[in-house]
C-alpha cells in the first residue's frame, strides 16, 4: 500500500472521535490543536476529555456508538479496543464517503496518522504507510534533535517577510533569490542564539531597508 501524502484543512470542520480513553483523548487533543470542532461519543472518558467537555471545548456523549454519529462529521476516528466496533466504524464510513482513521488498524483505514514534528508553522511528517510505528517514533525522536523551536521562528519571519514584499506588488518571482539567499544565511543559528542585531543585519543586507525585524509585522 503506497499512501498520497496530504495535510488537511480541518478548521472549523466537524471532527467524531470514537472512544475516551488514552488514544482517544491523544487524538482529540490533536484535533483541537488543528481548529477541528470535535465530538467524543464514549461509555467513559478520561478526566483530561471530561475536563475539555466541562469547558464545553468538545461534545461528549456518553454511551454506545450509533451510525448516526456520523451525521455531518468531515472524518471519523475509531480508538477503542473493540474490533467489531472499529469494524462497524469503517463500514459506516466507508458507506458515506467519510475520511476514517482506526488507530493502529491501517487496514481499516482510507486514511492513517503520521508521526509528527511541530515547530510553530512548520510540520514535518514521518509515515512508514503503516508497517511499523515505532520505526516511524525513532526517526521523529531523531529528527527532533535537528529541527529545534529556531526553525518555527524562522518560518515565522519568512512569512512575515513575503507579506511585506506581496503588499508592494512585487513581482513573486523576484522573491525567489532573495529567500534563497536568507535560506542559505546564518540566520538560523543568529535565531538560535537570540542575536537579534545579527539577524537584522542580515535582513538589511538582503532586502534593505524597512526589513528589520521591528518592521516586520511578527
Amino acid at each position: 500500500m503506497r499512501y498520497y501524502p496530504v495535510f488537511l484543512d480541518i478548521i472549523n470542520k466537524s471532527c467524531l472521535v470514537v472512544g475516551g480513553g488514552q488514544v482517544g483523548t491523544r487524538k482529540v487533543l490533536t484535533l483541537l490543536d488543528c481548529g477541528a470542532r470535535v465530538t467524543v461519543v464514549s461509555r467513559d472518558v478520561t478526566p483530561e476529555l471530561q475536563s475539555l467537555s466541562d469547558q464545553q471545548k468538545i461534545t461528549f456523549r456518553r454511551g454506545l456508538y450509533r451510525t448516526a454519529d456520523l451525521d455531518g462529521m468531515f472524518l471519523v476516528i475509531g480508538a477503542t479496543d473493540d474490533e467489531l466496533l472499529n469494524r462497524k466504524i469503517h463500514f459506516d464510513a466507508e458507506r458515506q464517503h467519510k475520511l476514517c482513521n482506526i488507530a493502529d488498524r491501517p487496514e481499516a483505514c482510507n486514511f492513517i496518522l503520521p508521526s509528527v514534528i511541530n515547530r510553530g508553522d512548520l510540520t514535518i511528517a514521518i509515515s512508514t504507510s503503516g508497517k511499523s510505528p515505532a520505526l516511524a517514533k525513532k526517526l521523529r525522536k531523531d529528527l527532533e534533535k535537528d529541527f529545534g523551536d529556531e526553525y518555527g521562528e524562522f518560518l515565522h519571519i519568512m512569512g512575515a517577510l513575503r507579506t511585506k514584499l506581496l503588499s508592494q506588488e512585487h513581482a513573486p518571482e523576484a522573491h525567489k533569490p532573495l529567500f534563497e539567499k536568507l535560506i542559505n544565511s546564518d540566520l538560523l543559528e543568529a535565531i538560535k542564539q537570540q542575536n537579534r542585531d545579527h539577524m537584522n543585519d542580515l535582513l538589511l543586507d538582503i532586502f534593505g531597508k524597512g526589513y528589520r525585524l521591528e518592521d516586520l509585522q511578527l
